[in-house]
């Protein structure tokens, strides 16, 4: 799956609406020895910084992390953030030593007003198995999950599940999660929880925000 990403903002939404249904809700294939994370920012308008954080999915150690810094070609509209970050996140996924068995993004996945988070985009685009792990809600209704780690409930739009409610700690806000592609919504909220061991960010995602926080305040 291949595509310009200098597009105009109407192209990029009649895009989304094709790319979606291509998405893929399967069960994870084989086991998941690695697991990586992915997170983005920018510094002023023009360059986007993204980090890769690859993970022996057992221990949740670290095997090797990548930098990348791009020129951001894409304005800021909501719903669109992949065509800003995406291209970032691919190369820094690209850039790592090994392919992951599991990819968790800093987004939405099918927890999109079209069904077409980044979480989709990248997975798409690398054909990997990727979980989409958002720290706001972009669209839907939900319950309040219950306080105790490992609570979640449904998060739906137009009566449709299209991700969960998921407590990582106890008593702190829930994540919303759902499925990028070639994974479950189960395989999903349990890697999720698996992988939140110390603070409310599962450590795939948590780690690849600490090191691009300081690729950003550090020398340039």
């Amino acid at each position: 799956m291949e595509h310009a990403w200098n597009i105009s903002p109407k192209e990029a939404i009649r895009l989304q609406r094709s790319l979606a249904g291509q998405v893929l809700i399967e069960p994870l294939r084989g086991p998941v020895n690695t697991i990586a994370g992915t997170d983005c920012a920018f510094i002023g308008k023009d360059t986007i910084l993204a980090t890769a954080v690859l993970f022996d999915a057992r221990t949740l150690a670290v095997i090797a992390h990548s930098e990348v810094r791009v020129a951001c070609t894409f304005p800021y509209v909501p719903g669109l953030l992949s065509f800003r970050e995406a291209p970032a996140v691919i190369a820094a996924v690209e850039k790592l030593p090994a392919w992951p068995d599991l990819l968790m993004v800093d987004g939405q996945g099918l927890a999109h007003p079209r069904g077409f988070g980044i979480a989709c985009h990248v997975g798409l685009w690398l054909d990997l198995p990727v979980i989409g792990v958002a720290k706001s809600r972009l669209c839907g209704e939900h319950r309040t999950p219950g306080m105790r780690r490992g609570c979640h409930v449904r998060l739906l739009l137009d009566g449709n599940r299209v991700g969960s409610v998921v407590r990582t700690r106890d008593g702190v806000n829930p994540l919303y999660v759902s499925v990028g592609h070639r994974v479950t919504l189960e395989d999903a909220i349990r890697w999720t929880i698996r992988c939140a061991t110390q603070a409310r960010l599962p450590e795939p995602t948590r780690r690849a925000h600490q090191m691009v926080t300081r690729m950003k305040t550090g020398p340039t």
